[in-house]
């Protein structure tokens, strides 16, 4: 996985997740808080979670196959995708049910200082994890606000992790807020309420990533800063006279693939035409060095076809049109 894969981030939210987990079971077993409960297993989820990412971003890695020929890189999106099914599955609807439960039954919590010693720790422990995934995205994000790194982000692991590590956060607090009004009030239906609450906020983060994978996975085009790169580069205004269309996939985080169709005087010879094609595969990959799959198409621009818009299949040459018209 690279740099931008966050990998720092995935292994430190890890880190914090085994150990709050681990620790919020004996809190659990000591307390008796479904709050607890529900607060271990979505811990031990989110460990799970990362452990996919990890596993994503490995497979990720190996070398393209007959079979594969455009490699394996879209296995982190697969693998992100599976995450916001376990936080659904094993941490939302969990502790909804947990949560349920607690308020058809509420009992007492007892030892109260377990819950509230283990979830002061985990505040803690969450804000540095928190704070690594925050540093990482800083690092690649730019100009862009979160929500906006969040849904445009073509590496899937550092979205996950902060919106993971915000949730945690958050669903930490409302843990706290609920055992501290069951202790006030001596009812434990507030824990049950407070655990409700954590079931919620998970499956709507569930439902968030869920999204965003899902784009990822049908395939996404590169971003609009990088179309201008290569819409710049590919044109040399002597043998590549013009930009007739062009269609960009991102093949994984760091892989993106280019198909265009290109305008070449009418006169030139064939091998004018190939060192032009070579020339400019030249000059996208170094304008976006992503770019690893180029098709260049080349043709001869007409003024009439073109009207039609840059639609591949009204275009020259594109499907259901003559070839070279």
């Amino acid at each position: 996985m690279s740099a931008s894969g966050g990998t720092k981030a995935i292994v430190a939210a890890l880190a914090a997740n085994l150990a709050i987990a681990v620790a919020k079971f004996v809190a659990f077993l000591f307390s008796g808080s479904s709050s607890m409960l529900a607060e271990a297993v979505h811990s031990l989820a989110d460990s799970g979670n990362q452990g996919l990412l990890l596993l994503g971003g490995k497979k990720a890695q190996r070398e393209a196959t007959p079979q594969h020929p455009f490699g394996y890189g879209r296995e982190r999106y697969i693998y992100a995708f599976l995450v916001s099914i376990v936080l659904f599955s094993v941490g939302g609807m969990f502790a909804i049910y947990e949560g349920y439960e607690k308020i058809k039954h509420p009992h007492p919590i007892e030892a109260w200082y377990w819950p509230v010693g283990v979830l002061v720790f985990a505040i803690i422990a969450e804000s540095f994890s928190f704070r690594t995934a925050i540093k990482e995205s800083n690092e690649i994000r730019g100009g862009l606000s979160w929500k906006e790194f969040v849904r445009r982000a073509k590496a899937p692991e550092l979205p996950v992790v902060l919106l993971e590590d915000l949730g945690a956060l958050v669903g930490l607090v409302l843990a706290l807020g609920g055992v501290g009004l069951a202790l006030a009030t001596d009812n434990g239906v507030w824990d049950g309420i407070g655990t409700v609450c954590i079931g919620v906020l998970l499956v709507l983060i569930a439902i968030v990533l869920a999204a965003e994978t899902k784009s990822l996975l049908l395939g996404e085009a590169a971003g609009a800063d990088e179309v201008k790169k290569i819409e710049a580069a590919v044109v040399d205004g002597e043998t590549v006279t013009r930009l007739i269309h062009m269609r960009t996939l991102h093949l994984g985080p760091e892989e993106l693939l280019v198909a265009a169709k290109v305008a070449v005087q009418h006169d030139d010879t064939a091998t004018e035409v190939a060192n032009a094609i070579n020339a400019a595969e030249e000059r996208i990959r170094a304008a976006v060095p992503i770019a690893r799959v180029i098709y260049l198409e080349p043709d001869i621009y007409s003024e009439s076809a073109a009207s039609a818009g840059k639609n591949p299949a009204k275009t020259p040459g594109g499907p259901g049109s003559a070839p070279g018209h």
